[in-house]
């Protein structure tokens, strides 16, 4: 399996809130049980990040860790979920790793981000627009599930 990881997740590694489920997930993800897909997006945000988040990704084993670079198509689709109303302008970020997630077909984009990813609303939304333009559905998860 393939799970994109969002920059959420990453930071929910020392966020006590968070934490319970999210070390468990890396653990996992350490030991090869599926690849992390990391984007040149995530990895922009973490570089502004607390030193102990921005490594993190150096904890997973290169072998199970598959990186990528947003492609004019994905920025493309991100900006459809914009002009569509899925997304403000403001969160141009969040619908990149939506749209690198749909056109990359990982087995589910991985978050924390309640109000723009693993919301049921936002979610429909975003599989109604990837229909509507070809594409295929995304699923959206927390660690925890």
């Amino acid at each position: 399996m393939r799970f994109y990881v969002d920059t959420s997740v990453w930071g929910g590694y020392e966020d006590k809130e968070f934490a319970e489920w999210t070390k468990p997930f890396f653990e996992q993800a350490k030991q090869g049980k599926f690849i992390i897909v990391l984007s040149d997006v995530t990895l922009g945000e973490l570089n502004k990040a607390p030193q102990n988040i921005s490594e993190l990704p150096t904890i997973i084993p290169s072998q199970f860790l598959e990186l990528t670079s947003i492609t004019q198509e994905q920025f493309e689709l991100a900006n459809k979920y914009i002009l569509e109303g899925a997304l403000t302008q403001k969160f141009h970020t969040d619908a990149q790793h939506i749209a690198i997630s749909t056109i990359l077909k990982v087995d589910s984009l991985v978050s924390w981000n309640f109000r723009h990813m693993v919301n049921f609303f936002r979610i429909r939304q975003y599989n109604s627009i990837n229909l509507k333009y070809g594409y295929s559905t995304i699923d959206i998860r927390t660690p925890k599930e």
